[in-house]
């Protein structure tokens, strides 16, 4: 498969999937934190409330979610060049970038219909995974040429 070369989108990826691996490892320290880390981090009440009484599936899911995460950043990585050509690089890349510019621009519909329902969080965190989608959407369009080759085309 090879490696996809070095290109003009090689910093807006990498510094992508370093957003994406960060956000990765603070859903596998809301795991060790609990219910505190949970309510922190925006998870919500019934979230915060089932892993205080000790039950499995908020940590399954956001275990799910941290992993998804990790493999996202490992696409921003084989777009960059940093190693191999992941199969369906530049289609997973488009997809990864219209979710987060997608979930980033949520904020505005949401704030228009229910204004009650955006808090300091929802709109801070709309804020950093509108960051991620820019920095994975310039990425992807500055390295598209260099990704040109092989699958996921």
């Amino acid at each position: 498969m090879g490696r996809v070369p070095a290109n003009e989108g090689t910093p807006w990826l990498i510094g992508g999937a370093w957003l994406s691996l960060a956000a990765s490892l603070l859903h596998i320290l809301c795991i060790f934190g609990g219910e505190k880390w949970y309510r922190f981090f925006g998870a919500g009440e019934e979230i915060a409330m089932a892993a205080a009484r000790g039950e499995i599936w908020p940590h399954i899911m956001t275990l799910g979610i941290a992993a998804v995460l990790a493999i996202w950043a490992l696409f921003a990585f084989s777009g960059a060049g940093k190693f191999a050509r992941l199969p369906l690089l530049r289609t997973a890349l488009v997809l990864i970038s219209a979710i987060y510019l997608l979930r980033g621009l949520a904020l505005v519909p949401l704030h228009l219909w229910k204004p009650e329902l955006t808090d300091a969080f929802t709109f801070w965190s709309s804020l950093v995974v509108l960051a991620y989608g820019i920095a994975y959407g310039v990425g992807t369009w500055k390295a598209w040429p260099a990704m040109s080759g092989g699958s996921g085309r």
